[in-house]
């Protein structure tokens, strides 16, 4: 129980973790340099919306069915920046949605298990929470917020109906009420998912069948009209990450060895469009889940598809064809950071038609290797597919150990959270926010000092009203200009 025993040993068990985030919701640190800037947005295609979806910009960790990690909102620009935050115990809220009232739903995993929690987006007060599964003690062995089976991914339907995955290989149907979370169904599908292998995602492709993927390579596909389950299975493959869709019908998962376009049948029953392989390295380096990309598959403009590889000395931000006589071709490919210390275990965000930021998480080994002022290898990289050829546009040195970056088309920002090197005495963390055109940081705010700010893998996130929100292990924090 590596997590409870540093936490605890910190004294920053439930009750301190209270006490250091605030309840009720409290304001965190003041700006620190904060120069507000003028929006510039970026030009891209606005993806298609998936029928079975809650809006874009609110429906899934990623954004859209797209997996873009792009929005069409302004996040914040830094102007009287007002930062607030609220604690629900050691809880991390990694995957939030917002519903149709602009509420935060969020799939919280905690020691114990995972809840689903209905949020006010303002005050950051629980409205209601749901327990949707508990880990098996067995999972308590190391590091139980390593352990991503049935936990970390859910979407929100267009009928404020959230599509939750639990550790018992259930997908739990959650109706999301006014002042309510209630269970109104559920779909079993451990027949497909035998011993020890763990629901990890699920997303809906456009007719509205739910796909699901496992740890062990598995992908399955639910005929919502029956309620029949097929699956497939790529053996000796892994699965870490969640699945992107498109309107041609095609879902896109990226396992520890292999790309892949996958679609289901008239039946239900899934088939491989197409797969490719890429460079997995020779070894899991620190930082991953796993010996192989640690993306989810970004889908952008002129039928394009990146993800990244695992390749040594050096990671890649690679481009594929998605669709056409060429699918599944890579179009190019680009080394970034730094040599023997690179990879990533986090999602591309879209950054104009044919460009992606990547973010670098080498040397991230959990809680303990972001405390006493350490911290992992720096760099976020900015990279563009043009005319067949991949350019690194900049690189910015920041450290940022594991934030999913988000961008803002519509103010040409993107969001990343930040830990610099320090000393034993400051273990601050700060929302960053970087010119997408020049890479420049334009400004930072910090948030908190110590391992109760980490944001441990969670996702950074914009609200349809412009707030940002990122979650730490013991709660969320709120970000929203004033005036």
């Amino acid at each position: 129980m590596l997590l409870a025993s540093t936490l605890l040993t910190l004294g920053l068990g439930p009750t301190a973790a209270n006490a250091l985030v605030g309840t009720p919701a409290s304001t965190v640190a003041a700006a620190t340099a904060v120069t507000p800037v003028n929006p510039q947005p970026i030009v891209a295609d606005v993806p298609p919306q998936n029928p079975h979806l809650a809006p874009d910009g609110t429906n899934s960790m990623h954004n859209d069915a797209y997996g873009t990690n792009a929005y069409r909102v302004s996040g914040p620009l830094g102007r009287d920046l007002q930062v607030s935050s609220r604690s629900y115990g050691v809880s991390e809220c990694a995957t939030i949605a917002f519903d149709s009232r602009g509420r935060i739903v969020g799939l919280c995993g905690g020691l114990e298990g995972f809840a689903l929690r209905l949020i006010d987006p303002v005050t950051l007060q629980q409205i209601a929470t749901l327990t949707t599964s508990t880990r098996p003690l067995t999972s308590l062995v190391g590091n139980p917020f390593a352990d991503i089976c049935g936990g970390t991914y859910f979407y929100l339907d267009n009928h404020d109906v959230a599509y939750v995955v639990t550790t018992d290989k259930t997908i739990v149907r959650v109706k999301v009420g006014a002042t309510s979370l209630t269970k109104i169904g559920s779909y079993d599908v451990s027949a497909q998912v035998p011993g020890k292998d763990c629901l990890v995602a699920t997303m809906p492709d456009w007719s509205g069948n739910v796909f699901f993927a496992t740890q062990q390579g598995r992908v399955g596909v639910i005929k919502r009209s029956t309620g029949v389950v097929h699956a497939i299975r790529f053996a000796g493959e892994g699965i870490f990450n969640s699945m992107s869709g498109d309107e041609t019908g095609a879902v896109y998962v990226v396992t520890d060895h292999k790309l892949y376009a996958i679609a289901a049948g008239a039946a239900g029953v899934p088939h491989v469009r197409w797969a490719t392989a890429y460079d997995r390295g020779s070894v899991h380096k620190p930082g991953q889940l796993s010996q192989g990309s640690g993306t989810t598959p970004t889908l952008l403009d002129n039928g394009l598809i990146a993800i990244t590889d695992n390749a040594d000395p050096r990671m890649h931000v690679q481009f594929y064809r998605r669709t056409g006589p060429a699918a599944g071709r890579r179009v190019c490919q680009a080394p970034v950071f730094t040599a023997r210390a690179s990879d990533t275990e986090n999602s591309l965000a879209k950054a104009g038609r044919d460009s992606v930021v990547v973010e670098n998480n080498y040397g991230y080994q959990g809680v303990q290797s972001t405390i006493l002022g350490q911290t992992s290898s720096p760099g976020v990289a900015r990279v563009t597919a043009r005319g067949g050829t991949c350019t690194v546009d900049w690189t910015n040195p920041i450290v940022a150990p594991t934030s999913v970056p988000k961008t803002s088309l519509a103010n040409g920002l993107v969001y990343v959270y930040a830990k610099p090197p320090s000393n034993p005495l400051d273990d601050s963390w700060y929302l960053a926010a970087l010119d997408v055109r020049t890479g420049r940081t334009r400004w930072m705010q910090k948030t908190g000092t110590g391992i109760t700010w980490n944001n441990h893998y969670a996702s950074i996130y914009l609200g349809p009203d412009g707030a940002a929100y990122i979650a730490t292990l013991v709660g969320l924090v709120r970000f929203k200009d004033g005036g």
